[in-house]
């Protein structure tokens, strides 16, 4: 059996990749571009914005480094599309830098319990503890709490045990000191 040239060639390339114009509100600032209906948002915000703490391990939602906040709860970028995006929110770890010359309340209790090791999980991990933060808990989360809430995120590297221990300290450090998550 043999394959015609015009059977093997892309859909793209033979019909177009169609395009569409998004407004989405990203880090506290509205932003609008032509993006292809193709791109996901984690390379839309990698790529077009150069927000580099959206970080891809699997592409394929399974290894949550990729996470980011979409109007307020954490989703893998990497399994949603730039254009679902038109007209909602996205935080990414870069919103928390309000003030470059010190650490949002979270980073601090990641950097104070050693919540981290190579870096690779620690934005998503710092989201997902902002979103948990930012559900209106109004006591501490036991061990095995944390553990399941942020579940989705692996980490390599710690055993999870020190990141268990920031998100509690973070927890603390918000609702103590009357801070935002």
């Amino acid at each position: 059996m043999t394959t015609s040239k015009a059977s093997t060639t892309s859909i793209a390339a033979k019909y177009g990749t169609a395009r569409r114009t998004v407004t989405v509100h990203v880090n506290e600032r509205d932003v609008t571009r032509e993006v292809s209906t193709r791109t996901t948002l984690a390379d839309f915000l990698r790529d077009e914005l150069g927000l580099v703490s959206v970080h891809l391990g699997c592409e394929h939602g399974e290894c949550g480094s990729c996470t980011v906040l979409f109007d307020g709860h954490s989703v893998r970028s990497c399994l949603m599309l730039a254009v679902q995006t038109d007209g909602h929110t996205v935080e990414t770890v870069e919103s928390l830098a309000g003030n470059p010359a010190e650490l949002h309340p979270i980073q601090e209790a990641f950097a104070e319990e050693q919540g981290l090791q190579c870096g690779f999980c620690t934005p998503a991990m710092v989201l997902r503890t902002k979103e948990i933060i930012e559900t209106g808990r109004d006591r501490e989360l036991t061990d095995a709490e944390v553990r399941h809430e942020i579940s989705g995120i692996l980490c390599r590297c710690t055993g999870y045990q020190n990141i268990v221990r920031a998100v509690q300290s973070a927890q603390r450090r918000c609702r103590g000191g009357g801070r935002d998550a």
